[in-house]
């Protein structure tokens, strides 16, 4: 046994700077589990849970008060608190796309092969569903109620493209310049400011948009608004992987990184 700056260690332990010990092997239970389940488990749940944050929070804020303006800052501010709790606690095991055009955008990189990209979608398209049951749930409401809110026109479509154009910059810009640390309170504070400087109030997300029209509630979509919507937001997309490309020539190099760094082994801290 030797003494390192206060801490004890063997060969069977190594310690960190901290002092705290970093397990040199996977546990029992982690090595049973194939790294691509755990990556599909984290963007299904991750996706879960930010619909049921985005929902929940928009059925609470229309029960606390009747301010239009009022419940949509309570919405905002519910939807960037989860989204940076999620990607700091899911991203090390899948990279927190928990969104088909992140997921899309970053195959074209390079970041993620096409079967796996495939599987990320059904996940996040399947979680956001049930977060948005689950939320209807929490507030004892039917568990699937269809949408009857209309979001259709010419504005809100191009208004959607942008805000997806936007989120996909600051996503791959922000991993691009070494920063990916930060990433999840940028991709909160995008989505929280997009929620006013769109008309649309910023879905940019494919998954949240399926998910959305299961609640008849303040975030709803009606079924018959939602394929346009996700148009639009492919279409961002696309506008976005050619802007990316044109401010960062070399964002392959980094795509795997995207949208925080991640591995097989989610326990065991990259360098």
């Amino acid at each position: 046994m030797t003494t390192t700056t206060g801490a004890t260690t063997t060969e069977d332990e190594p310690v960190v700077d901290s002092g705290r010990p970093v397990p040199s092997r996977p546990s029992a239970l982690s090595a049973t589990i194939p790294p691509l389940v755990r990556r599909l488990a984290a963007e299904f749940v991750g996706t879960a849970f930010l619909v049921a944050g985005v929902v929940g929070s928009g059925i609470m804020a229309q029960r606390l008060t009747d301010d239009r303006g009022l419940q949509l800052l309570q919405n905002a501010a519910a939807t960037a608190g989860v989204l940076v709790a999620l990607i700091l606690a899911l991203g090390p095991a899948s990279g927190a796309h928990f969104n088909p055009a992140v997921t899309v955008v970053d195959r074209a990189f390079g970041g993620i092969d096409t079967p796996t990209a495939a599987l990320y979608i059904v996940a996040q398209v399947a979680g956001a569903i049930l977060g948005a049951i689950v939320a209807n749930a929490m507030f004892d409401l039917p568990l699937v109620e269809w949408s009857t809110t209309a979001r259709s026109g010419g504005d809100l479509w191009f208004a959607e493209g942008i805000a997806t154009l936007g989120l996909l910059v600051v996503i791959f810009g922000v991993v691009r310049s070494g920063r990916a640390a930060v990433a999840a309170f940028a991709v909160a504070g995008y989505i929280a400011g997009a929620y006013y400087f769109t008309s649309s109030t910023s879905f940019a997300n494919p998954a949240v948009t399926i998910g959305r029209a299961f609640s008849d509630t303040f975030a709803g979509i009606e079924p018959a608004s939602v394929p346009m919507f996700i148009i639009a937001q492919l279409l961002g997309g696309l506008v976005a992987t050619g802007l990316i490309l044109v401010l960062y020539p070399r964002v392959a190099d980094v795509a795997q990184d995207v949208v925080v760094p991640h591995g097989d082994d989610p326990d065991t801290e990259r360098p």
